[in-house]
């Protein structure tokens, strides 16, 4: 499942199923209801019925309820609004110890499910156990995707695809982050060793929708 970004009624709908749900991060910000979608998520969690794997938006909300001094932005401070005013009592720690323990990647046969983008390192080393901690190169890559370091204008930065290219034969990664699609679907790219990207962030809670794919094996 693609970035919610707190479109809470999409969300709702994408999980009214008795399949096990994997979310590729970016639970929260700029839709109207991220901490009903972090309850939600907790729901699943506790009832060993879902996972997510921890994106940007996670990583810099888990921090700012760690107290940790960052720049922050219009929906960050929206989505601290809403849980610290949640009606659901200590939804604050529980969402903090949550992302603090997410995978920033994981590999179940020959699928990768990950926030941002690829790196090598994923199949040789374990996802950080704690992602709040010190940054990496495959801690980065996963939430970050790869960059260029030049701003594009609309003031996100320039992402490159390269990564794609590295993916062996046989694994296909699962990836949001990057809105890629066109025509409302998910968006796959086959690199040059034959591996297959496959986009899943399609806009929600940013005026586009929330996308999904059933896969029966794993």
């Amino acid at each position: 499942m693609g970035d919610v970004h707190g479109d809470i009624a999409a969300f709702r709908h994408a999980i009214a199923t008795e399949r096990y749900v994997i979310q590729l991060g970016d639970l929260v910000d700029h839709g109207p209801d991220s901490a009903g979608v972090f309850e939600l998520i907790l729901e699943l969690l506790g009832n060993q019925r879902g996972m997510f794997v921890i994106g940007n938006h996670d990583r810099k909300l888990g921090r700012a309820l760690a107290g940790r001094r960052l720049r922050r932005d219009g929906p960050l401070e929206d989505t601290l609004r809403q849980i610290m005013r949640y009606r659901t009592e200590g939804l604050p720690e529980r969402v903090h110890a949550a992302i603090s323990t997410a995978p920033a990647w994981q590999r179940i046969g020959s699928s990768m499910f990950v926030h941002g983008g690829f790196h090598t390192a994923m199949l040789a080393v374990p996802p950080p156990e704690n992602p709040l901690g010190e940054m990496n190169p495959p801690l980065s890559r996963a939430l970050f995707g790869e960059t260029t370091g030049r701003m594009q204008p609309d003031g996100y930065p320039e992402r490159r695809l390269n990564w794609i290219n590295r993916i062996p034969p046989g694994l296909t990664v699962y990836v949001g982050h990057d809105r890629r699609s066109t025509d409302g679907r998910p968006w796959a790219r086959k690199g040059r060793l034959g591996g297959r990207a496959v986009f899943m962030d399609l806009g929600a809670g940013k005026g586009g929708h929330l996308a999904w794919v059933d896969l029966d094996t794993l």
